[in-house]
């Protein structure tokens, strides 16, 4: 197995390992959580081994396609587990999110349907040999996502020191962005859908 495949691996292994730090039950098992105050916003030093865990992870989707493409590794393999990866990765965070409280539902269910909506036109297009590449509004989606995880991992810092709402502009915003790419790959797609009506 090749440097670029073992990364996306080492990417899905991080994720229930992210989903334990975040869920455990601390205070069942007597365990007190620290937390870092900051005038009047206290941040859980689980929250920063998450975030720690979440950006490590975010590294190897950067290096695994950097060294795939530079080094001619890219293999059938690697086109199978990296988006599941990057999708387990970021959807796994966003529905902690909602499970605590901490976003609401409905953006959330939006943008996994989108995902799952999008993966099914992909697949139906790669049987008929047509690949469609990542647009540049998949590509916002991605980092819009990423920050909007970071943010709300942080408790909203630095932003919410001004009562500001980032994080959740931030969702709403990757929400938006998600499903103007989902509109957009259906477009790209819709006569190869269409055809079998």
């Amino acid at each position: 197995m090749n440097l670029p495949n073992r990364l996306s691996l080492v990417r899905i292994c991080l994720v229930p390992l992210i989903v334990l730090i975040y869920l455990f039950p601390y205070a069942q098992f007597g365990i007190e959580v620290a937390e870092l105050q900051f005038d009047f916003v206290a941040l859980r030093i689980t929250n920063i081994i998450v975030l720690i865990l979440f950006i490590l992870a975010s590294v190897t989707d950067f290096l695994d396609g950097y060294i795939a493409r530079k080094h001619s590794l890219i293999t059938s393999f690697g086109k199978f587990v990296d988006p599941i990866a990057d999708k387990l990765l970021v959807n796994t965070m966003f529905i902690l999110f909602a499970a605590s409280g901490t976003v609401p539902v409905l953006p959330v269910l939006i943008m996994i349907w989108r995902d799952t909506i999008v993966d099914g036109l992909r697949m139906n297009a790669s049987e008929k040999g047509i690949v469609v590449a990542a647009g540049y509004m998949g590509k916002v989606k991605t980092v819009a996502q990423m920050m909007t995880i970071i943010v709300l991992l942080l408790n909203n810092l630095p932003f919410e020191l001004a009562r500001f709402p980032m994080g959740e502009w931030l969702l709403w915003f990757s929400m938006c962005v998600s499903v103007i790419s989902g509109i957009s790959y259906f477009m790209q797609l819709k006569d190869v859908i269409m055809e079998t009506m």
